[in-house]
C-alpha cells in the first residue's frame, strides 16, 4: 500500500510540474495565445521559420537579418508595366545622320565649301556613276570609266535638311554646263545627284524646278540612283585645307568660298605625316594649273 502511495505522490507531483511550466510558458508572452513568437514576428529580426534542426537553429543573426529583408519586399504587380532604367523615355527619338552623294564638278571645290556648313558631319570625295570596278584617278580623269567625280556628305537632318543640303548645291557650282566646270572639261565633271532613297529623288526633282529660274539656261543635272561609291586616293581627301598655297586653290577654289561669304580657312584635322609627305605633288596637271607648293600645307 505504501509502494502505490509513493507512485501517486509522484504522479502528481509530475503533474503539478507540467501545469507550472505551462503557467510560467504563457505568463512569459510566448507560444499560442501568448502575444509576439519570435518565429512568426516579422518585426523581431529573426528569420520567419523555425528552425527544422540544431544545424539550423544556429543560424547567425546576419543570415536573418538578410533573410527578412527579403521576404520584407513587396511583390511586384504583374498589370503594372516596368521600365528600364537605362532605356530611354517614351517618344525620345535618336537622331539618325542621312547621307547625300553630289557632283558638281572637281570634288576639291565642292569638299572645300560643305564641309563648311553647319549641320555637315562628313564629306569624303570619291567616283560614282561609271562601268568600271574600282577605277583608279586615272582612269576616271581619262574619261574612259563614265564616272563623276562625287561627294559623299554625311549630315545630321535636325540641323540641316536633305533641301537645303540642295541649297548649297545649286550655289557653289553651275548646273546649265554639261560635262564642264569652268575650265574642268570632261564627263567625270558633270553636275549630278546620286539618291539614297525615293524620297531624295523626289526631293532633287522639286529642288531641280525650284531652282530653275535663277539661271537663264536649263539646268543638266543628271538625277540618278545611287550606285557603287569608290573612294578617292587619300591626298585627296580635305585638298583645299591642305594645299591652300597651290595653283589652283588660289585660283578657282578661294574665289569660290569668298563669292559664298564662308571661310577661306576652316581647320581640317588632317595628320601630320600626312602634310610632311607631300602626298598629292604633282597632280594639278590635270587643271593646267602646276604649282610647285602642291602638298604642303600653309597658313592664311
Amino acid at each position: 500500500m505504501s509502494e502505490r502511495s509513493n507512485r501517486i505522490s509522484a504522479l502528481r507531483s509530475l503533474l503539478a510540474a507540467i501545469a507550472a511550466g505551462l503557467a510560467l510558458s504563457a505568463c512569459s508572452g510566448y507560444g499560442p495565445g501568448g502575444g509576439a513568437d519570435p518565429y512568426n514576428d516579422p518585426d523581431s529580426g529573426e528569420s520567419n521559420a523555425a528552425p527544422s534542426s540544431d544545424a539550423e537553429a544556429g543560424t547567425t543573426g546576419s543570415d536573418a537579418a538578410e533573410t527578412s529583408a527579403s521576404i520584407a519586399l513587396p511583390t511586384p504587380d504583374p498589370t503594372v508595366p516596368t521600365q528600364d532604367p537605362a532605356a530611354p523615355e517614351t517618344g525620345a527619338e535618336t537622331p539618325m545622320s542621312e547621307v547625300a552623294t553630289l557632283g558638281a564638278g572637281c570634288y576639291w571645290c565642292i569638299e572645300a565649301v560643305l564641309e563648311q556648313i553647319d549641320g555637315v558631319e562628313s564629306v569624303v570625295s570619291g567616283f560614282m556613276g561609271g562601268q568600271v570596278d574600282n577605277p583608279s584617278y586615272r582612269e576616271v580623269c581619262a574619261g574612259t570609266t563614265g564616272h563623276a567625280e562625287v561627294v559623299q556628305v554625311t549630315f545630321d537632318p535636325g540641323v540641316i535638311s536633305y533641301e537645303e543640303l540642295l541649297d548649297w548645291f545649286w550655289r557653289l557650282h553651275d548646273p546649265t554646263t554639261l560635262n564642264r566646270q569652268g575650265a574642268d572639261v570632261g564627263t567625270q565633271y558633270r553636275s549630278a545627284i546620286f539618291t539614297h532613297s525615293p524620297e531624295q529623288a523626289e526631293a532633287a526633282r522639286r529642288s531641280l524646278e525650284a531652282a530653275q529660274p535663277s539661271f537663264e539656261d536649263p539646268i543638266v543635272t543628271e538625277i540618278a540612283d545611287v550606285s557603287t561609291f569608290y573612294e578617292a586616293p587619300d591626298y585627296h581627301q580635305g585638298y583645299y585645307q591642305d594645299n591652300r598655297s597651290a595653283g589652283y586653290c588660289r585660283v578657282v577654289i578661294r574665289p569660290k568660298l569668298q563669292k559664298l561669304g564662308l571661310k577661306e580657312c576652316a581647320p581640317r584635322g588632317r595628320s601630320r605625316e600626312q602634310l610632311d609627305t607631300g602626298a598629292g605633288r604633282g597632280t594639278l596637271s590635270r587643271h593646267g594649273i602646276p604649282d610647285s607648293s602642291v602638298g604642303r600645307a600653309s597658313g592664311c
